[in-house]
C-alpha cells in the first residue's frame, strides 16, 4: 500500500507541474541608473519584463514651451498586459521627486496600459493610486531612470490591476 501511495505521489508531482509561459520563474532586472535599457514590474504579482533590449520609445522633449516625457515597455508574452506607458503632459520631470499618476491632461503625469488580445486599454485616471519617481535624469548622457507603481481598473471586468515594483532605466531623446 505504501508503494502505491508513493508511486501516486510521484506521478502527481510529475504531471501536476504546469507549463510556465507567464514569466513566473523570472525575476525583474535590477534597478539601475546607467541607461541599461530596462523596463519591468510586477502585474498582479507576475513579472512583466520588456525584452526588446532597450529598443522601446523614451523621450523627454521641450515642445512649444512645454516638457513632455514618455517611456513605454512591452511584454508580448504576458497573459494580461501587452504594453505599459508612463508619461507627462506639459510637465517637467526632476530627480528624486515623486509624481502622482492621474489623468492625461496638461500639467499631469499618468500611466496607460494595453490589455493582451483586446482593443481596450486603461489609464490611471480611473484609479486613485499611482506614483512615479525619477531617480536619475542626466542630460549629458541622456539617461533617465525611475520607479513606479499604480493601479488601473479593467474596463470590462472592473478588476483592479496592480502594477508594483516597477523600474526603468533608459536612454532618452530630446
Amino acid at each position: 500500500m505504501k508503494k502505491i501511495i508513493l508511486i501516486f505521489a510521484v506521478i502527481l508531482t510529475f504531471f501536476g507541474c504546469e507549463k510556465n509561459d507567464d514569466n513566473n520563474n523570472e525575476t525583474l532586472p535590477p534597478a539601475t541608473q546607467t541607461g541599461a535599457g530596462t523596463f519591468a514590474c510586477y502585474v498582479n504579482g507576475k513579472p512583466y519584463i520588456d525584452k526588446s533590449g532597450g529598443w522601446f520609445n523614451c523621450y523627454y522633449q521641450f515642445v512649444e514651451g512645454e516638457y513632455y516625457f514618455s517611456i513605454g515597455g512591452e511584454d508580448e508574452n504576458h497573459n494580461l498586459l501587452d504594453q505599459i506607458v508612463l508619461s507627462s503632459n506639459a510637465s517637467e520631470i526632476e530627480n528624486n521627486i515623486q509624481y502622482l499618476l492621474t489623468c492625461n491632461e496638461p500639467g499631469n503625469y499618468y500611466a496607460e496600459v494595453a490589455f493582451t488580445n483586446q482593443l481596450l486599454g486603461a489609464t490611471t485616471c480611473s484609479s486613485s493610486f499611482g506614483t512615479m519617481t525619477i531617480t536619475k535624469l542626466d542630460f549629458d548622457n541622456n539617461i533617465v531612470s525611475g520607479n513606479f507603481e499604480f493601479d488601473v481598473i479593467h474596463p470590462n471586468s472592473g478588476e483592479i490591476i496592480q502594477i508594483r515594483d516597477g523600474r526603468f532605466d533608459s536612454l532618452f531623446t530630446q
